[in-house]
């Protein structure tokens, strides 16, 4: 039988992943100092026992202030470093061994959006928060500090943290790493003429806008070892006149793939907090189309996709190489088990979990309507 597109392994370099099922990075805030706890552990382990392809830990400070919030992880010391060795090598044992996760890690800074408090906290700058840093000295909003533009040796001190940080992710154990230059971080700030005024190299042009976020990209592919996939995640548009554009996103794309990017997750929006952004379901998927067909490089989409058959679709048509699930997997971690079955495909199930597959289990057609009904 052959398997539906979302079931049909991907390689990425020397990594293959078993399905196109991505866990979308979703910040959990539950971190200390940068360090990984227990909540961790059981958050990326009830996904990993369904098996997706690939599960991508949330956005990971490369220096403390790098942070989206106080408490947001980090990989910038021996402490935080230890707890993701621990956390990466219990997930790589879990799920069936013939289709487990890779674990990927998203890298980032947060610039001028870091040092906020947990979303249901108010996500206003925290009274724990610090200077941030970023292109221009433009703040986030009417209500949050001016950052501190960043010099040349802030810049060079910036590069040497994402090397460090992406030395420390392949003594973790980590199968990729995901560069975060999307939803208004640090990287996104250097592209958007909203948030970068600058005046030298790295200011004006798109050449110089997209200066820094690529020197990035060349000093992590040098550090990180030739048969490791290195991907990143973009924003494909501010929805903001005079902002970033999809036009601008395409040309980007052609550069980082040029400079030893092997996929790109294609997001949003994330920029400036008055952006009107049109959200419906699979509401960026056209985006991802775009850059995959322009710029000739494997392409993740993500967004408000929620079921399979949304999912395949997107796949099948040639939107995407890749479809991450955020909320669906928060609402249902056994997303990949009932995709499965609604789309008929044939997966490995841990033996610890065999008692409910849909053949065996005469609760399925109870518990499950809607895939018994397929």
């Amino acid at each position: 039988m052959t398997q539906p597109n979302l079931f049909q392994p991907l390689s990425l370099r020397g990594l293959t992943l078993s399905n196109r099922v991505v866990v979308a990075p979703m910040c959990q805030y539950s971190a200390i100092d940068g360090i990984a706890q227990d909540w961790h552990l059981q958050h990326y382990g009830s996904f990993a026992a369904s098996g997706p392809g690939m599960i991508v830990i949330e956005a990971t400070g490369v220096s403390p202030e790098g942070r989206i919030s106080p408490r947001c992880l980090g990989l910038h010391n021996e402490a935080t470093e230890a707890a993701f060795t621990h956390l990466v090598g219990a997930l790589k044992s879990f799920g069936a061994s013939a289709s487990r996760s890779a674990i990927a890690v998203q890298l980032g800074h947060a610039g001028r959006k870091g040092g906020a408090a947990p979303p249901w906290e108010g996500g206003k700058p925290a009274k724990d928060g610090w200077q941030t840093l970023s292109a221009s000295d433009i703040p986030f909003d009417t209500d949050w500090p001016a950052p501190k533009a960043a010099t040349a040796d802030d810049l060079a001190r910036l590069k040497q943290c994402f090397v460090d940080a992406a030395k420390r992710a392949l003594r973790v154990g980590f199968d990729a790493i995901e560069l975060h230059s999307a939803h208004g971080y640090l990287l996104h700030q250097f592209l958007s003429p909203l948030s970068n005024r600058r005046t030298d190299s790295y200011g004006g042009s798109l050449d110089n806008r997209m200066r820094f976020p690529l020197e990035v990209v060349e000093a992590l592919r040098a550090a990180w070892p030739a048969d490791k996939p290195l991907g990143i995640r973009i924003s494909a548009t501010d929805w903001v006149e005079g902002g970033w554009t999809p036009d601008e996103a395409v040309v980007y794309a052609k550069a980082f793939r040029a400079a030893g990017i092997d996929y790109v997750c294609v997001s949003s929006g994330g920029l400036v907090p008055y952006a009107k952004v049109p959200v419906a379901p699979g509401y960026q998927i056209e985006l991802a189309r775009r850059i995959r067909a322009e710029a000739q490089i494997p392409t993740r989409t993500v967004g408000l996709i929620v079921s399979p058959h949304q999912a395949e679709a997107a796949l099948a048509d040639g939107a995407a190489d890749m479809v991450a699930i955020g909320r669906g997997f928060l609402d249902n971690p056994r997303w990949v088990w009932h995709a499965a079955e609604e789309l008929g495909a044939e997966i490995a199930y841990p033996p610890q979990f065999m008692a409910v597959r849909g053949k065996i289990w005469p609760g399925a057609t109870l518990a499950r309507p809607r895939a018994a009904a397929e």
